[in-house]
């Protein structure tokens, strides 16, 4: 209905009150406005002056108009409340936790990476009995190794580097407040891609780098010895400084390579953009570990080259999936055509946004503790 109209059909009638009143009566009634535009019918009126006749009858038009506007308005905006038909729109309820931790995932994640971790002991075992010879098969041509002379601390370098980068990662890990979510995604893909080193490693079996390397003897059918082989490798790390690393025929590919590269990717993802001197110090750590695997002949140049493409890659497809929400319920995300979307889908189905970087005090993550232990004291108590 139209304003007019409106306007039209509500005739205004303004109540006059009759008052006596003289020519010389020092005050006339008029209606007061108050903050909210009504009138004020039992305010006092202010006083008028009895000489000025013509000031008097122009405030009383005035104010007469201004009760007139006063009443259309009220009327229109009344009649409009009336007429108006209002339309309710549902809108979805955000979810109050859009970022779960689930430590029971993390568990999972973390189990995963443990089983993959300690069948590539197995793996490395199995694969030392069927490394050739020196003497029957030289190490193979690589470009890399014809122009670089090795040097022998070069591969101790790498250790440290790694075990640096590690250990500042895991020392971010735990300041972050949504480390459940993040420690899942970095014990998936470590577990994935030591699973794909299995693999390899099985399938190529390649001769010794160098003529340097000094592998343990082969045990044959001696299964108690390759036993106590795997215990000594997994209590050592699989590293040559603690020398637990004896074996050989784990070349293809590297896994310092695969952990130098990804502790540096985890830490520049979950860090401030404006820490860039911490990133570039990473990247150091990294670049100048991976450089030292090829200038101690620790490994072919292939190995080192797969390892680096592989972590890279598996890292940014399966950041790409989990920060874009839309990529996720797309038909034609040819991502989730890989064959761990099931298992993406599982750690990452309640994760409805990009995992933000909150960093917790030291005091908050002291009374984080305090309260897990509290937790499980009361369940033992029970």
């Amino acid at each position: 209905m139209a304003a007019s109209e409106l306007i039209q059909d509500d005739s205004v009638h303004v109540p006059v009150e009759p008052s006596a009143t003289s020519s010389n009566s020092p005050t006339q009634a008029h209606p007061q406005m108050v903050a909210n535009g009504n009138l004020n019918r039992h305010a006092t009126p202010p006083p008028a002056d009895s000489h000025d006749g013509k000031s008097r009858g122009k405030g009383s038009g005035g104010l007469s108009s201004l009760l007139k506007q006063n009443q259309l308005i009220n009327s229109l905006s009344s009649r409009l409340q009336r007429h108006c038909d209002y339309v309710k729109i549902s809108v979805e309820e955000e979810r109050a936790n859009r970022l779960p931790n689930e430590w029971w995932k993390t568990g999972v994640a973390f189990l995963y990476a443990l089983f993959n971790l300690i069948f590539t002991t197995v793996i490395i075992t199995v694969v030392h009995e069927r490394v050739p010879d020196k003497s029957v098969s030289p190490p193979l041509p690589d470009k890399f190794f014809d122009y670089v002379d090795r040097v022998p601390w070069a591969f101790t370098v790498t250790e440290a580097n790694g075990l640096i980068l590690v250990g500042l990662w895991f020392i971010q890990w735990l300041f972050l407040k949504h480390k459940a979510i993040i420690g899942r995604r970095c014990f998936f893909l470590i577990g994935t891609l030591y699973m794909y080193r299995c693999v390899t490693m099985y399938i190529t079996t390649l001769p010794v780098p160098g003529k340097h390397m000094v592998c343990a003897p082969k045990l044959y059918n001696d299964s108690t010895g390759k036993i106590w082989r795997i215990f000594r490798l997994i209590s050592g790390g699989g590293l040559s400084l603690t020398g637990s690393h004896l074996m050989c025929g784990d070349f293809l590919y590297s896994g310092h390579t695969v952990m130098l590269t990804l502790s540096y990717l985890f830490i520049k993802e979950y860090s401030p953009r404006w820490m860039w001197w911490y990133h570039w110090l990473c990247w150091i750590l990294s670049a100048s570990g991976v450089i030292c695997i090829l200038v101690g002949h620790e490994h072919y140049s292939i190995d080192v080259v797969i390892g680096y493409f592989a972590t890279t890659r598996i890292f940014w497809w399966y950041h790409t999936m989990a920060n874009t929400q839309e990529l996720r319920r797309s038909p034609n995300n040819y991502l989730s055509r890989t064959w761990w979307n099931p298992a993406f889908n599982f750690l990452e189905g309640n994760v409805q946004t990009t995992v933000p970087l909150v960093f917790m005090s030291p005091l908050a993550l002291l009374c984080s503790c305090r309260q897990s232990y509290r937790m499980v004291e009361a369940g033992r108590d029970e």
